[in-house]
């Protein structure tokens, strides 16, 4: 590592056809490596080699060859993310967007582009919107949404436990999550397979995102009218009845920011948890016995495996240094959430046990920091909780190394998780608990005794015994002094 780097925008300046062999061969501009196509295959392993190259902050090259830094050190991106003052999520600075150098159909456009919600805002406006969410997030019932992701977790599973077969990923964790969100939101009559099927469309961008999108939006735009017209006690209404009164197109906004956002970070969340469950051994050891519980395996698959590898973008409103780099302004930088977990510096050892730590990248920091970071928690540990007692024997149906994921710089997507247990009945999940009085105390005989040896029932009902006569009623004992001073206290 040198003390003096280079500004990614400055790439063109470097050499840029290294010599078929060299180490570099198959690089972009300037020698800089790409987080897109064949060299990211791996991206875990492509984060420690710019680890090794440059440090904690290395130059890297988006889709169409843009510059950006990726920001690898758990400190430093701690730094970015509270330093308002250095570094903003307002992408109309960003430099190669302002040279013409991202076109309009670029794949991390909808990334990029600004918009005005909370998590792009600053100052002033950002304390208006992001209050307003944060005050309708401190209305959710979060006994009453565990109570609910119980009964739905039990729905889902009711669908296929009699088959003895399941997808994990495909028939609990896309849909668990957008059940509860469309609870939590104000719009049950919503969630169905429709739903479902335009999110995980929308996020695969294929032919039919911009229709899965306008499926999604569709339902959020009515659920915004019905609320502005008749408020009920949810998210959504006190969103809308907020004083910071925010208008249609900013509830609407913030609605598809909030279900989005919780949608695909619980799945991929959900599916990370019961793929440790199912593939580690040791792992599963410790909750079946009882050292560990269900939310620290989740906050452990927090630090392991983050539902959103990394945050794009934050960019530099001044010349400024991170890392050792040199950072110009208008730069874009990645908020590096898996790399800065795995940092060495924090993590030596990535065998230890992370379970408790809440000091992971995971939910993000500072003022961006993920207002509905507990929901997601819910949802994952309850559900986790209530599916593994419903399938106690539940097992991964193919070999490890046959399960396939989809990544991009953003997430690592399961594919699927296909199980096999034995087939269970079904679950009434409109039952109430059961009030039937306590059956009668078993008699007093061991386990093993001879059924001979057992104790019988006597043949006739015992005669009833008479009791003993009844003293005649004395002079009342004088209550203590704690008895006075308790009486005394009532009033008595």
């Amino acid at each position: 590592m040198t003390s003096e780097h280079t500004s990614p925008s400055e790439a063109d300046d470097l050499v840029l056809d290294p010599p078929p062999g060299c180490p570099a061969h198959g690089r972009g501009p300037g020698g800089l490596h790409r987080l897109y196509g064949p060299e990211a295959r791996d991206l875990d392993a492509l984060y420690e080699r710019l680890r090794e190259e440059h440090g904690p902050v290395a130059p890297a090259l988006l889709h169409d060859d843009v510059p950006a830094w990726v920001v690898l050190g758990h400190a430093e991106n701690l730094h970015m993310v509270r330093s308002p003052s250095q570094f903003t999520r307002d992408s109309r600075i960003w430099g190669p967007l302002l040279d013409g150098m991202v076109k309009p159909d670029h794949p991390l456009m909808p990334h990029i582009a600004w918009e005005p919600i909370c998590s792009h805002a600053e100052g002033d406006e950002h304390l208006r919107l992001r209050g307003a969410v944060t005050n309708a997030m401190s209305t959710i019932d979060h006994r009453g949404i565990r109570r609910y992701i119980n009964r739905a977790t039990q729905r889902l599973v009711n669908a296929f436990c009699r088959r003895g077969t399941a997808d994990l990923v495909g028939e609990f964790a896309e849909h668990l999550p957008m059940a509860v969100m469309c609870e939590i939101l104000g719009m049950p009559e919503e969630y169905n397979d429709r739903i479902v099927e335009a999110a995980r469309d929308m996020l695969k961008g294929t032919e039919t995102a911009i229709a899965s999108h306008g499926y999604v939006l569709g339902a959020l735009q009515r659920l915004t009218a019905r609320r502005r017209a008749h408020p009920e006690e949810d998210f959504a209404s006190h969103l809308v009845t907020d004083p910071a009164g925010l208008t249609d197109d900013e509830v609407t906004k913030h609605l598809w920011l909030v279900l989005m956002a919780a949608y695909e970070a619980t799945v991929n969340l959900i599916a990370n948890v019961l793929r440790v469950v199912l593939t580690e051994p040791g792992f599963r050891a410790q909750l079946s016995g009882g050292q560990m519980t269900v939310p620290e395996a989740v906050e452990q698959s927090l630090w392991d495996e983050p539902p959103f590898s990394t945050i794009f973008a934050y960019f530099a409103k001044h010349d400024t240094e991170l890392g050792g780099q040199r950072i110009r302004k208008g730069d874009g930088l990645l908020l590096g959430i898996a790399p800065g977990n795995v940092d060495p510096r924090v993590r030596p050892d990535l065998d230890a046990n992370m379970q408790g730590n809440r000091s992971h990248l995971a939910f993000g920091g500072g003022l961006h920091e993920c207002p509905g970071q507990d929901i997601a928690r819910g949802i994952a540990d309850t559900g986790v909780d209530a599916l593994l007692m419903r399938l106690p024997d539940v097992q991964l149906a193919v070999p490890e190394e046959d399960l396939r994921w989809t990544q991009s710089i953003a997430s690592r997507h399961l594919v699927e998780l296909p199980v096999f247990f034995a087939p269970k009945p079904e679950q009434d999940v409109r039952a109430r608990p059961s009030q039937n009085p306590l059956p009668a105390p078993r008699a007093t005989w061991q386990v093993g005794m001879p059924a001979a040896a057992r104790p019988q029932p006597p043949a006739e009902p015992p005669q009833p015994v008479t009791p003993p006569p009844v003293p005649a009623p004395g002079p009342e004992p004088r209550p203590g002094a704690w008895q006075r001073l308790v009486r005394w206290w009532r009033g008595y």
